[in-house]
């Protein structure tokens, strides 16, 4: 057993409110441990359908949280530009809507409500919605535009760290909190175990934020202190293009399939919420019955859904919070949780924070960073509300790529989009560094080892979060076995080349299976054919 130097703070959760706090505590100069037991947005985080929410979803029936929403969305607009994609957003009305409840009067509560929270909503003509989206069911009769947007979560959420890491935290992925070190009522510190060595490890700290979203419920367990945490699984769709350049979503009250959002190049529909066992949250998995739902209430919204290709499908755990017996969960506020348990249980040196949103998640970090100074006697102040993340001090692809490479190739472009003005660390050293590995997603060799030295990559799956490798129209069937050996290499470690292809082209087919009918039956069809063929040798091929 390994002792290790002592911290102020140790953080527990890589997702987006782990990472948020990590940043936080670090700028405010405190000494910062964050600890993930897989990779960073391995849960919830990398799990949701990317919106940027303007609030207006939440705005009849919650309205702290809408107001919450359109602050943090005009926030992170300036702080994580890169991350951003500014589409606008249409609530609309289907003649259908009428018969639930949820006719033009609704539309005109909605607004309302929107209004009272802050939220831009203007009610336009249905004309004008299908010229601002074409793909818009041509059937509506209201629609209503907010400030919606998508959000890249896996970039977010790296951008966080990576400040973090700036600022002087120390980061361990891989790494599982075993248990804590407590001398009578009070929390001193973790136990750890790396998953990937087997070695055991030892943190102390005066305060320990636990982060850890629907596994924050076991991490209290752990503490001896309980968390009424509620597990509800939402179930998504991927297309395999990007449909809609608008969000859309269905002006009614929040229920499974409403929204249907764009973001890099690819369409998300979204989402079902049903509660589910604890013990499942690991195991997340799309039923046929989930499929079917979602591609027919988005059909609703979009009606050419019905003959596009579905890349994949995926799940999610919200870790919500509330004694609820409601088996969707659709009741419960999405309001920000934060429990100092000191207060609430007599246990010093434990803070929980959690509940919220991705789209809130910088509150929540700044709302728990709050409550660890004060346990620490500092009298530092939040900044991250105005400080951009690492990749957004300068805006603008175009602006970006001119700036660092003049004429910029694809994979530059591409480089530029999802790093920002970080892309000035990518070496783009020789002709090798500038070819395109993953050709959907235009990921080059380049960025695929800036990814590993920089990033904290140790698998495919790390790497697809970090670049989008594998992520696009193939779903890796042109380049998994070229992005496994370009990682192995840059990981020093060659020989674990076909090891790293073959973990991630199972990952890749247990989102594709649920959806193997069609077009995306044919895909795994050839997919298969490709790997029994063999695979390429080099770069070049």
């Amino acid at each position: 057993m390994n002792n290790h130097q002592d911290f102020d703070v140790i953080v527990i959760g890589g997702g987006i409110t782990g990472a948020g706090t990590a940043r936080d505590c670090s700028m405010r100069g405190l000494k910062v441990l964050l600890i993930e037991r897989h990779d960073i947005a391995n849960g919830a985080t990398g799990r949701n359908h990317g919106l940027l929410h303007s609030g207006a979803r939440y705005a009849v029936k919650d309205a702290e949280s809408a107001e919450e929403c359109i602050k943090e969305n005009q926030i992170l607009r300036k702080i994580a530009s890169h991350c951003v994609d500014d589409t606008q957003g249409l609530f609309i009305t289907l003649p259908e809507d009428a018969d639930t409840g949820y006719g033009l009067d609704y539309q005109k509560t909605f607004v309302e409500a929107c209004l009272k929270s802050g939220i831009s909503a203007k009610v336009i003509d249905p004309k004008d919605a299908i010229r601002m989206e074409p793909s818009v069911n041509p059937t509506l009769i209201g629609a209503v535009q907010v400030p919606d947007g998508s959000v890249d979560p896996f970039r977010l959420c790296s951008s966080n760290v990576v400040d973090a890491q700036l600022h002087g935290a120390k980061v361990l992925t891989y790494t599982e909190v075993t248990g804590f070190l407590k001398n009578g009522d009070t929390i001193e510190g973790v136990k750890v175990r790396n998953a990937i060595t087997g070695e055991e490890a030892e943190y102390r700290a005066p305060v320990t934020v636990n982060a850890a979203g629907i596994w924050g419920h076991n991490i209290a367990q752990m503490a001896g202190v309980n968390i009424g945490m509620y597990p509800a699984k939402g179930a998504l769709l991927v297309f395999a293009h990007r449909v809609n350049n608008v969000v859309i979503n269905r002006c009614r009250k929040s229920a499974d399939g409403d929204i249907l959002v764009p973001g890099d190049s690819v369409t998300v529909i979204g989402t079902t919420s049903t509660k589910v066992p604890f013990e499942e949250c690991d195991h997340m998995h799309v039923t046929p019955e989930e499929v079917d739902l979602l591609l027919r209430e988005g059909c609703a919204l979009c009606p050419s859904l019905a003959t596009t290709r579905i890349l994949r499908a995926y799940a999610g755990v919200r870790p919500l919070v509330a004694a609820d017996d409601d088996p969707t969960g659709r009741s419960i506020s999405r309001g920000i949780v934060c429990l100092d348990h000191e207060t609430r249980d007599g246990v010093k040196g434990f803070i929980s924070i959690t509940g919220g949103k991705l789209m809130t998640y910088r509150l929540m970090a700044e709302i728990a960073t709050d409550a660890v100074c004060k346990k620490l006697n500092s009298s530092a102040q939040c900044q991250t509300a105005t400080t951009p993340l690492p990749g957004s001090e300068t805006s603008g692809v175009k602006e970006v790529s001119k700036k660092l490479w003049g004429s910029a190739t694809q994979g530059q472009k591409a480089a530029a989009g999802r790093l920002g003005s970080r892309a000035a660390e990518v070496e783009f050293s020789s002709p090798e560094d500038k070819q395109l590995v993953c050709e959907c997603e235009n990921v080059t060799l380049a960025e695929i080892k800036y990814a590993v030295k920089h990033l904290n990559v140790n698998t495919m799956e790390d790497l697809r979060r970090r670049t989008r490798v594998g992520m696009g129209t193939c779903q890796g069937t042109f380049c998994i076995h070229k992005a496994a050996k370009a990682l192995a290499i840059a990981k020093g470690e060659p020989e674990s080349a076909d090891k790293l292809a073959a973990d991630f082209l199972d990952e890749r087919w247990k989102g594709m299976k649920a959806v193997g009918w069609g077009d995306t039956l044919r895909e795994m069809e050839f997919m298969q054919k490709v790997y029994k063929a063999g695979k390429p040798d080099t770069y070049k091929d």
